[in-house]
């Protein structure tokens, strides 16, 4: 590999973490959004943190760190911070496929967990402003009422429900649209390991060729 492309792959390097660094500033601003003005308030409450706005706020903050150093490391081809990223993908990648075999084995026991944490949750829906916010807006959102239907709301049924009276509870409705979009679900999965994927083999092959060019200059 000559310095032609060197450079080429330097710069590939780059524009590429360049650009998941301004997504993760797009995505770590939404989560600050989220979390000032706390509009969907909180559906579990054995899991408090687990919020849309902390959710986002930690995705884009491993994001921005993660791009950071891959932009400073090609650009200024620093054999450190190229190895940092490297090792950072690598752990992501490795956390993404474990957590999708969890996923896979205890699929029964997460649906009972969300189920018993959904049937928690909207026994507080009355006592609790929050869980109010957070089922109310999740009932305009996918347009439901409920986990299973209106019968879960024993005394007054809210007003953010729909007025229908055959309409589906929010759970089944989830449930449907994930199974309905499990492959586009799937595809952007693979997408997204096959550029962890390309920007670990990017910074491997970069950090070698540094290697190689200090070698041939006697550096």
């Amino acid at each position: 590999m000559g310095m032609s492309s060197l450079k080429l792959l330097k710069y590939v390097l780059f524009f590429f973490n360049l650009l998941f660094w301004f997504c993760g500033c797009c995505i770590l601003g939404f989560g600050i959004y989220f979390l000032v003005h706390n509009n969907l308030g909180v559906l579990f409450h054995n899991l408090p943190a687990l919020t849309l706005g902390n959710v986002l706020v930690i995705v884009g903050s491993i994001i921005m760190v993660v791009a950071f150093l891959g932009c400073m490391g090609s650009i200024k081809e620093n054999k450190c911070l190229l190895m940092s990223f490297f090792v950072l993908l690598l752990i992501i990648l490795l956390a993404e496929v474990t957590l999708a075999i969890l996923l896979f084995v205890y699929e029964q026991k997460l649906r009972k967990s969300v189920a018993d944490g959904l049937t928690d949750s909207i026994q507080r829906y009355h006592s609790d402003n929050s869980t109010r916010a957070a089922w109310d807006s999740i009932q305009r959102f996918l347009q439901c009422c409920g986990i299973n239907g209106t019968r879960d709301w024993t005394t007054v049924v809210p007003a953010s429900c729909p007025s229908d009276a055959q309409v589906k509870g929010c759970y089944e409705k989830a449930t449907v649209w994930f199974e309905s979009n499990f492959l586009y679900i799937g595809i952007i999965t693979i997408c997204v390991c096959v550029i962890q994927v390309l920007g670990m083999s990017f910074a491997l092959t970069l950090n070698c060729q540094i290697d190689k060019t200090s070698q041939s200059l006697g550096l």
